[in-house]
């Protein structure tokens, strides 16, 4: 029971984030969506079967309340088409990149931030890969004809803007695990002193 309440609340502040920043996917604070599936995979490993599922229906409930809240029916709105199924192998390409950084984390060494940094790296290459690639290709709302070259433009000319966003993301992530990890390693020691 005390080893879930972490997770549970580790869950509730990535969904927060997540609500948050997914209102308004262009807005002045970024989406933080990719960076929240790809931290639940490595803060949450082991919990994939209910964390997945709720962070999954989450991002589709905001999508649901955005869209309608503006007026427009879901199904016809530009970003939903037969590719919006796709993003659960998007996410879970996140999900996945974090769980694979989690299993070869050793603590905060060089060679674990070059394992993270590949590991998101690699993790948005592919989940951008699959959402992108799934909407280029299968949505309405790209004009015909379609091409290997258009498909490209579009992948690249949108890979680093999803990537910088994930980066930052992680990044305060990182900084905030930082600083609580030194504040644990520094508060029984206060503790020790302090009772001499």
């Amino acid at each position: 029971m005390t080893a879930t309440l972490p997770r549970v609340g580790l869950f509730l502040v990535l969904a927060l984030v997540m609500a948050a920043t997914r209102i308004n996917h262009f807005g002045a604070l970024p989406d933080a969506s990719w960076a929240v599936f790809f931290l639940a995979g490595f803060y949450l490993r082991g919990s994939a079967r209910w964390a997945f599922p709720l962070l999954m229906a989450e991002a589709v409930l905001v999508d649901f309340a955005v869209i309608t809240a503006s007026g427009m029916d879901f199904w016809s709105h530009y970003c939903v088409s037969p590719a919006y199924g796709c993003l659960v192998a998007a996410y879970g390409a996140l999900w996945f990149g974090g769980s694979l950084v989690r299993r070869h984390y050793r603590g905060l060494t060089p060679a674990s931030l070059g394992v993270a940094a590949f590991g998101l790296v690699a993790s948005v290459v592919v989940c951008h890969l699959l959402a992108q690639g799934s909407f280029y290709w299968l949505s309405d709302s790209i004009a015909a004809p379609r091409s290997l070259a258009g498909w490209w433009k579009n992948y690249s000319d949108w890979l680093l803007p999803y990537l910088g966003t994930a980066a930052l993301y992680v990044g305060i992530a990182a900084v905030l695990q930082v600083m609580g990890t030194l504040l644990a390693r520094h508060l029984p020691a206060a503790s020790a002193s302090a009772s001499r």
